[in-house]
This record gives structure tokens, C-alpha cells and sequence, in this order.
């Protein structure tokens, strides 16, 4: 009996050992199995992440991004520094973006071709610098190259080549092409030969801006802006509207640029860093750190006062403005000195009225950007036919006054045939 109470005993704990083994076993196979599947978790995240558009602004800071033409003395040839940066454009996935993103991807050698060995620079901004040049299809255009210290990562540039290869309007600066070669990041723009609205507002010895070139620019930008809330699908919102990103043409038509730090409404929902520029940037962003697109629309609320008064935002220029609306017609007196004597006084207030509504402190209270396109619209309407009005009046005048002259001639006429007859 004590022998088979030994073995019981033998048995039991033989037992209790290999289930033990087969619990540690089963242990370490699932942490092993949950492990792995985290990590695999992990990488899909980051690839789904990488996207330009998930991945714009996370973990920057305030950004004042370059204009395609700030002004820069020239420095001669110049080679843009290479970038010490590991891009994520090699190989596979530099051939697919380019292919879904539509626009045309150009190697180093043709963008030192078509800059002549960067030798005209443009400007110089917190991007990089800017160069002028000719494509071989005699085009000219502006090239931004992402410098090695550039504020703006590869986020900004992966962002600005995603939106601007499927958004397309008459107001809004086209990109012709990139270049990711040999460590460099390059954007290729059309070419605006009247440069920035800031330089034309603020540099000296610029062109006079006439007050029906301001009317259009600001309609321009509306038209911009709502293409990009309203046309665009999803909406987008650009986050850095300001004049230095206004640029304009030949025929002084003004078209919106720079989407480094832009966002899609619908695949971006998660709040980033404070980002834009100081003077432009919505004061309720600023609080919550929540950027709609009544933020942009207060961007363009401060630049319809630049157009007013030129007075820089980073001038005290919404001091003058707060002083001013204290009377109703208190813009006249922070109106541009080029403009004075010169433009309607009651078509500056309505400017101005609108520029009010587009900065009001609540941002559910300031108009959508369609409201404002049209309250632009029927200014520059009223203009026309107050223009057309006159040379109507104009017109009328003149042809009465040569029926007062033919009858003269007639009466003239009459009084020497009788003068014969009675002779």
C-alpha cells in the first residue's frame, strides 16, 4: 500500500510539473503572438501615417513660411546646400506618389539646367531659397528649394505637392513640378512676375496700387479661399493666409500660394502646434488650438486692411483698426496715403465693414467665405455701373450739345436766306 501511495504521489507530481511547463509554454507563445502583432500594428500605422496629409503639422511650431518672391539682393551663382536629411521619397514609394499626385517630377540636373546653375535667386524665406528659371519648354517659373535648416520639414513639402497636384483654380498658384534628387526637395511653381502683395504694400519705390487693382486683388483671394472651402473635396484649409503668400501676375490678377502647412478638413481631425503667422493668426486658434475655416477667414479679414491701409499686421496694425471703428468713418483716417483723393470714401467703408465682419472675436459670427465673395462682388458691381452711369451721362451731354450746335448752324442759315430774299 505504501508503495502505490509513493507512486500516487510520483504521479501527481509529474502531472502537476509538465502542466506547469505547458502553462509557462502557453505563456510566453501568446505574449510572443500579441507582440508580434503590435509591432506589425505599429508599422502599418506609420506607413498609414506617412501620408502627407495625416502627417502635416504634427509637432512643429509657428511657422512664417517663404513667399515665392521675397525680395534678395543678388548673390551670384549659388549652389543650394545639400540636404543632410534621410528622405522617405526613395525608390518605390518617390514613383507612386508622383504618379498619384499628377504632377511632373524633374531630376536635378534639369532643375541646374533650367536655373543656370541657380545663379537668380528670387527670395529667401524660412523654406529656402527661390530661383528663377526657364524649362525647356521656354516656360518660366520660380523654384523653392527645401534647405537643409528649413522650418518647414518634408512634411510641409509632401503636403504641398499632394494638394496642389488635385487642386486646380484660376486663383490659385499652380505647381509645374518637383524635384527629390541627390538629398534635394524643390518645388516648381509658375512664375509671378508682380511678385507678392506684401512687396507691392510695403517695399519702396514699387508700383502705385490703385484702388481698383486692390478691389480685384481682394476678390481674387475670395475666389481662392471659397474654392478651397467650398470646390474643394475634401475642403481644405490653407492656415497661413497672409500677404506675403498673395502673389500676382502680369495682369496684376492675385492667386493664393503656399500650402506647406494646409489641412484637409476630413482626413485631418487631430489638433497640432500652434502654426501660421504672427499678426495673421486667429486670437480663438490661438485659446483652443482648434483651426477651422473661420480661422482662415480672419486671416483674410487682416489682409482686406493691409489692402486698405498698408500698414503692416506686425505694425500695430489692428490697433489702428480698433481706434478707428470707435467712429463710422474712422478708416478714413488710417487710409492709405496713395489712395487718398483718389478712391470712393463710401467704397472703403463697405471694405472695410466687411473686413469687421470677417475678424469678429466670435468665430460662428464671422461670415462663410461665399458671403464674403459676394459682398466683394456687388462692390465692384456698384462700381461698374456708377462707371457706366457716368458715361452714359457723358454721352448724353455731348450729343446735346452738338443738337444746341446744328441747330445754331440752321438758325444761321435761315437768317442769311432771308437777308438775300429781302436784299
Amino acid at each position: 500500500m505504501g508503495r502505490q501511495a509513493d507512486l500516487v504521489i510520483v504521479g501527481v507530481s509529474v502531472g502537476v510539473a509538465i502542466g506547469f511547463l505547458v502553462a509557462v509554454c502557453a505563456f510566453f507563445s501568446l505574449k510572443w503572438y500579441r507582440k508580434r502583432s503590435h509591432l506589425q500594428h505599429s508599422s502599418s500605422t506609420r506607413s498609414v501615417t506617412s501620408l502627407p496629409i495625416r502627417m502635416n503639422g504634427v509637432g512643429t511650431s509657428i511657422d512664417s513660411s517663404t513667399s515665392l518672391s521675397n525680395t534678395f539682393s543678388f548673390q551670384g551663382p549659388q549652389q543650394p546646400p545639400k540636404s543632410p536629411q534621410q528622405s522617405r521619397w526613395n525608390g518605390h514609394n518617390k514613383d507612386l506618389f508622383a504618379s498619384t499626385s499628377g504632377i511632373l517630377k524633374y531630376s536635378y540636373k534639369d532643375v541646374q539646367k533650367a536655373t543656370q546653375n541657380f545663379t537668380t535667386i528670387l527670395g529667401q524665406g524660412s523654406f529656402g531659397p527661390v530661383y528663377k528659371a526657364t524649362m525647356p519648354t521656354s516656360e518660366v517659373v520660380a523654384i523653392k528649394v527645401l534647405a537643409s535648416d528649413s522650418k518647414q520639414g518634408e512634411r510641409e513639402f509632401q503636403t504641398e505637392v499632394s494638394l496642389l497636384g488635385r487642386l486646380h483654380h484660376r486663383n490659385l498658384v499652380n505647381l509645374v513640378g518637383y524635384c527629390v534628387d541627390k538629398g534635394q526637395h524643390m518645388l516648381i511653381y509658375e512664375y509671378m512676375s508682380n511678385g507678392s502683395l506684401e512687396n507691392l504694400l510695403y517695399k519702396e519705390g514699387e508700383r502705385v496700387f490703385t484702388w481698383e487693382e486692390r478691389l480685384q486683388v481682394a476678390l481674387d483671394i475670395s475666389h481662392g479661399i471659397e474654392y478651397l472651402h467650398e470646390g474643394a473635396s475634401p475642403p481644405v484649409i490653407h492656415r497661413d493666409l497672409k500677404s506675403a503668400n498673395i502673389l500676382l501676375d502680369n495682369t496684376m490678377r492675385a492667386k493664393v500660394a503656399d500650402f506647406g502647412l494646409s489641412k484637409e478638413v476630413v482626413l485631418d481631425r487631430k489638433n497640432s502646434s500652434l502654426k501660421g503667422t504672427y499678426g495673421y493668426i486667429d486670437p480663438e486658434y490661438m485659446s483652443t488650438n482648434k483651426f477651422t475655416k473661420k480661422s482662415d477667414i480672419y486671416s483674410f479679414g487682416i489682409i482686406i486692411f493691409e489692402l486698405i491701409t498698408a500698414i503692416h499686421p506686425q505694425q500695430n496694425l489692428m490697433e489702428y483698426v480698433n481706434l478707428a471703428s470707435m467712429s463710422p468713418d474712422g478708416v478714413d483716417e488710417i487710409l492709405d496715403n496713395q489712395l487718398v483723393g483718389k478712391c470712393s470714401v463710401e467704397e472703403v467703408r463697405l471694405l472695410a465693414n466687411i473686413a469687421h465682419k470677417c475678424l469678429h472675436k466670435t468665430p460662428k459670427r464671422r461670415p462663410q467665405i461665399a458671403d464674403v465673395s459676394q459682398a466683394l462682388s456687388r462692390i465692384r458691381q456698384r462700381r461698374l455701373q456708377k462707371e457706366d452711369t457716368m458715361s452714359f451721362s457723358v454721352g448724353d451731354n455731348s450729343h446735346f450739345v452738338k443738337r444746341i450746335e446744328d441747330q445754331q448752324v440752321e438758325l444761321s442759315s435761315m437768317a442769311s436766306i432771308r437777308e438775300i430774299e429781302q436784299a
